[in-house]
């Protein structure tokens, strides 16, 4: 059912409340101006909203501070629904408490060891500078916020992995169990800002909205895309089913209702086959393009929308795939962007381990193959794509990833023993000065993203956006959905050659590309 935009919340409720309401304000602390007026009601539902509240007050063992943003939460809600006119009995049955489980009528117990790729990430982060992606979904209709903080509160706990708070150990950070309100929040910052992650009991990831545009931002610490995509379908499914549609799950969209396996928060490298050849992640530096670095990250967000079809025509008329095509351009529009004469570009291709081991882990399973080629043979995307292909095809293979989960593996167990005060600085100078200086650009892309017909009717289109690094000028991203793909591009840059030279590129293969994006942040 399409439900109206939901109006400002009152911020006056004399007169409003009146008869059993009361009860429940005064008995569980919601605020007077929850803008719920049950007097209108017939007593049976007038009771049936005074059991309800019982009911999900018995579900929350939280402090006293969070059980009543909580509760506020469940009233905000039901208000909406009585704004939209949904009955009292169906607008109780879509917030049924029992989706809340005893997730938070039990105190934290669990904590998770990070995974082998995970554990660079808080040893390298900032307060200005951080690893952090996005994900977003674009409805069809705006997002009603009230409803939207009703899905995360029944979706959190099908990912207790997610439920956590970064802490620090004597050798490792790992994630410690946080029982709380996991809020959403109005979109106002640029996209991918660093999250807080250092206060006590705080999130590594945040869920935004901004009119019709429902965002994921994750601190790597906690996935990768692919576990970043199957947490924001399972969140979008259930806000969905609380506007009265009934969503099935698939592969990305997970059951709320389903007890999370072990296998789900494994560490997936501990799959790796023993090998007597290790890959090490070590290699030169890359050219770099040119601009000065900005200190607000990203700088500038552009998104390349394409047709899917086209795109994959285009692709399959050079006999490459979509991944090498695109390659092929980025590659050409990096040159451009650079005034260096020699030396080699570098771009990153993470690459999803999942469909080698058959993990359903959603947290970090993803390593990288670096495509490489001497600055002087980049001429043209067609004269280039043969050997871009073969270096995918070579370096993304089984055997050269469960070597490099190896080498990921076997540092880990050498730096094991090392306090954790000792690994903190070494790791952000090595991540800040070499690291980051052996790739020139990012692209990652995630593929089709199928959804139920009775979900994909409601999606417009997704988009995927990766945060920027210490040094490189520049990140791209690709998703595709239905009939769009969305190539974004993330700056440290004003400079514009880069995204300039894409463009033209696009064009003169005839895919025509709207281009759309954040702006320039200024200093």
């Amino acid at each position: 059912m399409s439900l109206p935009k939901p109006d400002k919340f009152p911020e006056d409720g004399r007169g409003a409340l009146s008869g059993n309401i009361r009860i429940v304000r005064e008995r569980f602390a919601i605020r007077k101006n929850i803008g719920l007026n049950l007097s209108d009601l017939p007593a049976p539902d007038r009771q049936a909203v005074v059991d309800f509240f019982a009911e999900v007050d018995r579900h929350l063992l939280l402090p006293k501070k969070q059980k009543r943003a909580m509760l506020d939460d469940f009233a905000k809600a039901l208000s909406f629904y009585a704004r939209a006119g949904v009955p009292v009995a169906e607008a109780l049955r879509r917030m049924d408490p029992k989706k809340l489980g005893g997730f938070y009528a039990r105190p934290p117990a669990a904590w998770f060891p990070l995974d082998s790729a995970a554990k660079i990430y808080p040893l390298s982060m900032q307060r200005h500078a951080m690893s952090v992606f996005r994900l977003s979904v674009y409805f069809k209709e705006d997002v009603v916020p009230e409803l939207l903080q009703m899905a995360l509160t029944f979706t959190i706990k099908r990912f207790p992995s997610f439920a956590t708070t970064v802490k620090n150990g004597v050798f490792w950070h790992y994630l410690d169990a946080s029982k709380r309100r996991y809020d959403v929040e109005p979109e106002t910052e640029r996209p991918c800002a660093p999250i807080p992650v250092w206060g006590s009991g705080s999130q590594s990831f945040r869920v935004l909205y901004h009119q019709n545009r429902m965002s994921v931002e994750f601190f790597h610490i906690l996935t990768d895309g692919a576990g970043g995509l199957r947490f924001i379908s399972t969140l979008a499914a259930e806000y969905l089913r609380l506007l009265g549609h009934d969503i099935p799950c698939s592969e990305n969209i997970l059951d709320i209702g389903e007890t999370p396996s072990a296998e789900e928060t494994e560490n997936g490298f501990e799959l790796a086959e023993p090998t007597e050849k290790a890959s090490g992640f070590a290699d030169g530096p890359a050219v770099q393009m040119g601009g000065a670095l900005s200190f607000l990250k990203p700088c500038q967000v552009i998104h390349f929308e394409l047709d899917a079809g086209r795109l994959l025509a285009a692709a399959r008329r050079k006999n490459a795939s979509v991944t090498a095509f695109l390659l092929s351009l980025i590659f050409v529009a990096t040159r451009h962007a650079t005034d260096e004469q020699r030396g080699s570009i570098h771009i990153q291709v993470p690459v999803n381990l999942r469909k080698y081991y058959g993990s359903k882990t959603v947290r970090n399973f993803s390593l990288y193959c670096s495509v490489k080629l001497p600055i002087h043979k980049i001429t043209g995307p067609d004269a280039i794509l043969p050997d871009i292909a073969d270096q995918l095809a070579r370096k993304t293979a089984r055997q050269p990833m469960n070597e490099m989960m190896n080498a990921a593996n076997a540092l880990v167990r050498n730096l094991r023993f090392v306090p954790l005060f000792v690994k903190r600085p070494v790791a952000r100078i090595v991540y800040g000065f070499l690291g980051d200086k052996v790739f020139s650009n990012t692209l990652s892309n995630l593929g089709v993203v199928s959804f139920p017909a009775e979900m994909a009717a409601h999606v417009e289109k997704l988009d995927f956006v990766l945060g920027t690094s210490v040094t490189n000028r520049a990140a791209c991203s690709a998703v595709t959905f239905q009939n769009r793909t969305v190539l974004a591009v993330t700056k440290l840059t004003a400079d514009s050659s880069f995204e300039e030279k894409l463009f033209e590129l696009l064009s003169a293969e005839g895919l025509e590309p709207e281009v759309y994006g954040s702006g320039r942040y200024e200093d």
